[in-house]
């Protein structure tokens, strides 16, 4: 990863969808894979488009598979913008106790795509 930026934003921009994003655990836009461990994801964003406001409550891990330029806005009202690069992983940990609410938005000039592992057990 590289070039990061960040800052703070409006939230009240999106308050509706804000609450409903800790009922919203769908992480990804596709779900390749499921059993009682794991569950496979991909996230895929065209220029311009941007996934809703979801939780994390499950320990994960992604990579990216094609690189672009991406927007994540967080529950605090802060974002991060940076370069996600193919080959770029990071593992987060979360629990119900431990959520993490964001978005993410493409505001690069290719396709975003990252493969998503949620570990259930």
């Amino acid at each position: 990863m590289s070039s990061e930026t960040s800052g703070t934003f409006d939230i009240d921009e999106f308050a509706e969808e804000m609450e409903r994003a800790p009922e919203n655990l769908e992480v990804g836009t596709r779900v390749w894979f499921e059993n009682h461990v794991i569950r496979v994801w991909e996230i895929r964003l065209e220029p311009g488009e941007r996934g809703p406001f979801h939780a994390h409550t499950k320990n994960y891990f992604w990579t990216v598979v094609e690189g672009s330029r991406g927007l994540q806005r967080f529950d605090d009202g802060t974002y991060a913008e940076r370069d996600y690069e193919v080959g770029d992983t990071k593992y987060l940990e979360h629990s119900s106790e431990n959520v993490m609410i964001h978005d993410l938005e493409n505001i690069g000039e290719s396709t975003l795509r990252f493969v998503t592992v949620e570990l259930l057990d």
